[in-house]
């Protein structure tokens, strides 16, 4: 049961092209959003989608592939580890992020093709 903690699997469109940056230390880093849809009725019988935003954060190699080879709209599935991180911003406020760690991602298809 430990390959099932912190867990987290979703396949979703790219919200925009993967932003790389090279660290201080030399670590390569990107960041992305991707939003995941459900499609339901309510009560009404209306189709409704829902449409959720999470953050995605890729280290290394993986980044570097995964900005070559996507672009907003890029429908991808990932796998990794939920992750909650804290920082103090520009107006001393104290901000709270939650995003999840690739640990491994494929790739499913290019841009949603528009009507």
């Amino acid at each position: 049961m430990n390959a099932l903690r912190n867990k987290v699997q979703l396949i979703g469109r790219l919200g925009d092209k993967v932003e790389i940056k090279t660290l201080e230390s030399g670590k390569i880093v990107g960041r992305v959003s991707i939003a995941t849809q459900e499609v339901y009725r309510n009560a009404q019988g209306e189709k409704i989608t829902d449409t959720t935003w999470t953050n995605l954060v890729v280290w290394g190699k993986q980044a570097e592939t995964l900005e070559k080879y996507t672009d907003k709209g890029s429908e991808v599935a990932i796998e990794g580890k939920l992750s909650n991180r804290s920082y103090t911003d520009k107006n001393g406020d104290k901000k709270y992020i939650s995003e999840v760690v690739i640990s491994d991602f494929l790739l499913l298809g290019g841009k949603e093709k528009q009507d």
